[in-house]
Formats: C-alpha cells, sequence, structure tokens
C-alpha cells in the first residue's frame, strides 16, 4: 500500500505520545519540536542540515560535560534551531536574545486565557518576519 504526501510527514514526525504517556515533558519542548518541523518544510534547512546540526549541538554539549541521559536532549534541539538560524537566516545571538525577551515580555502582558500576540513585526534577511519565524 502507498501513502500520499500528508500521510508520509506524519509517519515521519511520529506522533506527540506513545505508550509510556506524553513525548514532551514540558510544553517549550513541544513549541521547539513544532518549529523546527516548520523550519524544515518551509527550506530553511534540510534534513542533512537538522542531522548535522543536532548531532553538533549534542557532541557540544557532552564535551561541555553533559552527561546524555535524555533529559537534555531538547535543550539540544533549540541549541542546534538557533545555530541553524544564526547561519541560515543571518541571525545574530543578540537578535535571538531579543526576540526571546520580546515573547517573555508579551507573555508576562498577556491576560490569562487570551493569545499571546507580539506588538511589532521585523524581518530577517531572508525576508521572513519575525512572528512568521517566532
Amino acid at each position: 500500500m502507498t501513502t500520499g504526501p500528508d500521510e508520509q510527514a506524519v509517519s515521519l514526525r511520529g506522533t506527540l505520545t506513545d505508550e509510556d504517556g506524553p513525548r514532551f515533558a514540558e510544553p517549550w519542548q513541544a513549541d521547539a519540536y513544532a518549529l523546527g518541523i516548520a523550519l524544515g518544510d518551509v527550506g530553511v534547512f534540510s534534513p542533512a542540515e537538522w542531522t548535522e546540526a543536532l548531532a553538533a549541538a549534542i557532541a557540544a554539549a557532552q564535551a561541555g560535560g553533559d552527561p546524555d541521559l535524555g533529559d537534555t536532549y531538547y535543550e539540544h534541539w533549540v541549541a542546534a534551531l538557533e545555530n541553524l538560524c544564526a547561519a541560515k537566516l543571518a541571525l545574530t545571538a543578540s537578535a535571538i536574545d531579543a526576540r526571546q525577551d520580546e515573547w517573555r515580555d508579551a507573555y508576562l502582558n498577556t491576560p490569562h486565557g487570551q493569545p499571546v500576540e507580539l506588538r511589532r513585526e521585523t524581518s530577517t534577511p531572508s525576508g521572513l518576519t519575525a512572528t512568521e519565524i517566532g
């Protein structure tokens, strides 16, 4: 039996739960995962580039003393995303930090139950707006 593109994408990504329960211990982990998938889907980086970046982030963490017990996996995922965005979208660490601060401020100033929205858009050298990638 063959599958269409949508069915193949679902099987490649897996599901958000397995027989042991949720795959993400914290909501930010699911967000990081979704951002990585979305950036890959729009062509910011290839699957091979992603694999290389994640492997490099894990290796760097291990070299820095991370015991690799699995509890820091999504921290490596975020590091890989930051490195790829810096390289592919010409984002600097300070720009990433500033955007993170903007999201934090928006979150802290949003009434409970309301969607978190940023007040302004910034564009990257790639032409994407920060609200599209953030």
